[in-house]
């Protein structure tokens, strides 16, 4: 695992946001990118999506909520989907076999420069991608 540098873009996967707010055992590997003042940490809305949908199905709606009002502080670091990105994802998915929100969460990460930092193995071996 390399330590994210000064102002380099980051985004966590899901699976990192869940082991961190669900207290799992990556937790404090996840913490060091998404408490780190060093980096900027960009939020796709599609995380947005998975993340609250898990934690609401699993652990309830107070702790996705809490989720939710840490998104909402993101502004102009919460990035939408859009034409351009659904486009790439499409392609991305079907050259690369990964799913739709994992392929819209990775070329999401390659439009931006930002270095996608995940423990979901779909991602192994896919240039710009740091596994916990």
């Amino acid at each position: 695992m390399t330590a994210p540098s000064a102002s380099e873009k980051i985004i966590v996967d899901s699976s990192g946001w869940i082991e961190f707010l669900g207290e799992g055992s990556k937790a404090d590997a996840f913490g060091a990118y998404l408490n780190s003042q060093e980096q900027v940490l960009l939020l796709p809305s599609i995380i947005v999506f998975e993340v609250y949908k898990k934690l609401y199905r699993e652990r309830g709606k107070g702790l996705a909520d809490r989720f939710f009002s840490h998104a909402v502080t993101y502004g102009d670091r919460l990035i939408p989907l859009n034409l351009e990105l659904s486009v790439k994802a499409a392609i991305e998915s079907a050259d690369n076999h990964l799913p739709m929100a994992d392929a819209i969460i990775y070329v999401t990460a390659q439009h931006h420069r930002a270095r996608l930092v995940t423990s979901d193995a779909h991602f192994a071996n896919l240039p710009g991608v740091t596994i916990i």
